[in-house]
């Protein structure tokens, strides 16, 4: 089986009300279209269940909580209209987070790089471990994070945005994202 084509999306919900989104790739939580799909959609789902009251957004299984986009896939572009329905693949996800109903508490193990790094921005409040760290990587290779830069950029201003950006190679802990984030943890 294509790596791309592995991995999964589920939905927990508890007695009390809280639904917990899980997501994993054996490939360090990466997201390809896919996974990128379901977790829309269990938004989407998680936002009209009159059951659920709050989403717990959460990874499982590796060290690292999101790598992002997947390489694998990217590097399998060979037109726009691919190419177009890849990049779109988190701008589809945070605008459902955006459009959740529900609280969404992000919960952050590890690293989170790129695209993991515009999940967690996207919460309404997140926590992350003492060994969470965080990097936009997209620069390094060659591109930018135009997708996740405006819940990136709303969450720890521009200029820190700019800063994460422009150095694609740096890890940042946990508590630097904290004390730079405008609203809730990172």
């Amino acid at each position: 089986m294509d790596i791309t084509q592995q991995g999964y999306v589920r939905t927990d919900l508890t007695p009390d009300g809280v639904a917990h989104i899980l997501f994993y790739h054996p490939n360090h939580n990466s997201l390809p279209s896919r996974l990128l799909a379901e977790l829309a959609a269990a938004f989407t789902a998680a936002g009209e269940n009159p059951d659920a009251r709050v989403v717990v957004l959460r990874s499982v299984e590796h060290n690292t909580f999101c790598a992002g986009a997947s390489f694998d896939e990217l590097g399998g572009i060979q037109d726009f209209e691919t190419g177009k329905a890849f990049f779109s693949g988190f701008g589809n996800v945070i605008n459902a987070m955006r459009r959740c109903s529900k609280i969404i508490v992000g919960r952050v193990h590890g690293k989170a790089v790129g695209g993991g790094v515009g999940l967690a921005a996207a919460t309404d409040i997140c926590f992350a471990s003492k060994w969470a760290s965080v990097r936009l990587s997209e620069l390094a290779v060659g591109f930018s994070p135009f997708v996740i830069g405006p819940a990136v950029e709303r969450k720890i201003g521009a200029a820190t945005f700019a800063q994460m950006s422009l150095t694609p190679d740096e890890w940042r802990t946990a508590d630097w994202a904290k004390h730079r984030a405008f609203s809730g943890i990172l």
